[in-house]
């Protein structure tokens, strides 16, 4: 059998309340100035004071960059970077959903290593250190406090560069399911999905292993029972507290396998229509899911049984039958809208399909996919995409 690499944060903290930990986990790392990356909502909302004023009360002064944006760009993470180097930061806090996340990765290495993030992006693979992050996730979805990636948009060609590596991952992560009471239904339901797909993914993925294999199916145990459940009550805590962990423990699954097709195909719509990343992840999912599950068809049986969809002795075929079932209904109970219906123009579309075609091969996602498909292949699931 071949070796798993396996990477995990130095510290993960999960449950109610992990992220008022943040002075103890900085001083178990020996760090004492950090950088808050967040967003201005954060700020607005008086979350972010809160955290800051946990830090004075423990003697630790951090300075606030608060102006990351959604689907974080070249040009939002040299300004955080710029910010950075105005004092001595030896570390990066990430506080907020994916994005501000994302962005603290992207500064804290550019801040040790320098370069432009387009050097980064896959085939290359970044595993020397750059400054430490702590990420504190406001999301359960993108599951990036305990993953070694991250994403950044090149708004001059509209790509969404995938930048692997064990200089990603952060060396600790408080999971806190509080934080996520606020989140609006919307929000809710697409970061849900984007975790249910990580899970789904990181099982089916040619690179997955028996670490990731359980870590992804204790995923879809807690997420698929909890998503309609957080939709429908945004204040049920065991929901939330159970969706928070399942968020986790996906990311940690894609984190030590990979992602697939449905990712590679995801970030050209993101990079191109700005599209949120969990909700393109769920325009794609039952359609791709279709299309590759005759590769896969035990692994996808298994993903239906995780999820409760399935009984532990039904065969794979029906199994597999009942997942594409739930996949397209999640999406019409959740009001997951198609890409028309989110506004994207037709002719459009239909023009970049060549392009988000190439951009998906080129992240090297669609290669691990049970099934692996050729541009032609891809742009037909496009197609397929838009017709909902």
């Amino acid at each position: 059998m071949s070796i798993a690499s396996i990477a995990l944060p130095r510290i993960l903290r999960i449950g109610g309340g992990a992220s008022k930990q943040l002075p103890e986990a900085l001083t178990s790392l020996g760090l004492s100035r950090p950088l808050v990356v967040t967003d201005a909502w954060l700020v607005s909302s008086g979350r972010v004071t809160k955290l800051t004023d946990r830090l004075t009360a423990a003697g630790i002064t951090a300075r606030v960059f608060a102006d990351t944006v959604p689907d974080p760009t070249v040009a939002s993470i040299d300004a955080g970077l710029a910010f950075l180097r105005e004092a001595e930061h030896d570390c990066v806090v990430g506080f907020g959903g994916g994005s501000p996340l994302d962005s603290a990765k992207a500064i804290a290495l550019l801040a040790r290593h320098g370069g432009a993030m387009a050097d980064y992006k896959a085939p290359h693979v970044q595993d020397e250190p750059g400054l430490p992050v702590i990420a504190i996730p406001t999301t359960a979805g993108t599951g990036s406090e305990a993953t070694r990636f991250t994403i950044i948009t090149d708004e001059a060609t509209d790509e969404k560069m995938l930048c692997p590596g064990l200089a990603y991952l952060p060396v600790a992560a408080l999971v806190d399911y509080e934080l996520t009471f606020t989140k609006p239904k919307r929000l809710t339901a697409d970061t849900g999905i984007d975790s249910l797909v990580h899970a789904i993914e990181a099982y089916v993925s040619k690179r997955a292993n028996p670490f990731s294999d359980g870590m992804a199916l204790l995923a879809m145990r807690a997420l698929a029972p909890n998503l309609r459940r957080v939709c429908a009550d945004p204040m049920d805590a065991a929901a939330r507290a159970a969706m928070m962990l399942g968020a986790t423990q996906a990311g940690i699954a894609f984190s030590n396998s990979s992602v697939a097709l449905v990712h590679g195909m995801s970030r050209p719509i993101g990079a191109h229509f700005h599209v949120p990343h969990g909700l393109s992840n769920a325009m794609l999912l039952p359609a791709v899911t279709a299309w590759s599950a005759p590769a896969a068809l035990h692994r996808y049986g298994d993903c239906a049984r995780a999820m409760g969809i399935a009984e532990e002795t039904e065969g794979d075929q029906s199994a597999v039958a009942r997942l594409l079932d739930e996949l397209a209904a999640l999406n019409r109970e959740l009001d997951v809208p198609g890409p028309a219906a989110w506004g994207i123009d037709a002719a459009r579309w239909e023009a970049l399909v060549p392009t988000m075609c190439a951009q998906a091969a080129a992240s090297g996602s669609p290669a691990n996919n049970p099934r692996v498909p050729n541009a032609e292949e891809m742009a037909v699931l496009y197609a397929q995409v838009w017709a909902g």
